[in-house]
């Protein structure tokens, strides 16, 4: 059993038990959150579709830490000026594990 729900902008994969990484949520870790926008349930041969959202339908998640990507550079350079810039990010992540897709 799968489902396609939005967390903070993004359409993400999920399925029970499984674990994903989930731009910076604002919940602590060990704090259960619920994602109310599914887009489509998948259970076996049974597939659900909504329009745009599946109403009555959730997921469920727990917090369980967060952390840092890994750091991405960014090079900037103007040839025969002497222009040379170098910056470095790192995305703050918070993974979660599913705990429970409910269907409508």
């Amino acid at each position: 059993m799968y489902a396609i729900v939005e967390i903070l902008g993004q359409q993400f994969k999920v399925e029970e038990g499984k674990s994903i990484f989930v731009h910076r949520l604002p919940n602590e870790p060990g704090d259960s959150v619920t994602f109310d926008k599914v887009y489509l349930i998948e259970n076996g041969d049974n597939i659900q579709v909504g329009k745009p959202v599946i109403e009555g339908s959730s997921v469920t998640a727990k917090v369980e830490e967060h952390v840092r990507g890994q750091k991405v550079l960014v090079f900037k350079k103007k040839r025969r000026k002497s222009y040379q810039k170098m910056t470095g990010h790192r995305q703050d992540f918070t993974k979660i594990s599913i705990e429970r897709i409910v269907a409508a």
